[in-house]
């Protein structure tokens, strides 16, 4: 049994790690420059904030700890 739990436990985190590349990482791989890549980088942004927005509502979160998700989601989407 401790071991089926560990074995799903490793598989979450791999799958985890294995989500999709950052927007920023996806700009640079397909070498977009100037405002295509500044169009990029803003609808990647929005689709991130929908995304995560639903994820907030999903978790019923309210408040400050919805703001606090929302962020950290939309910037790990989107990278630095």
């Amino acid at each position: 049994m401790t071991k089926t739990l560990l074995a799903a436990l490793a598989l979450t985190c791999i799958s985890t790690f294995a989500q999709a590349q950052s927007c920023t990482v996806q700009a640079g791989d397909k070498k977009l420059n100037g405002a295509a890549k500044t169009s990029f980088l803003t609808k990647c942004e929005k689709d991130a904030t929908a995304a995560c927005d639903k994820q907030a509502a999903d978790k019923k979160l309210a408040g400050a700890a919805k703001t606090s998700f929302t962020k950290k989601c939309v910037t790990d989407s989107v990278g630095t």
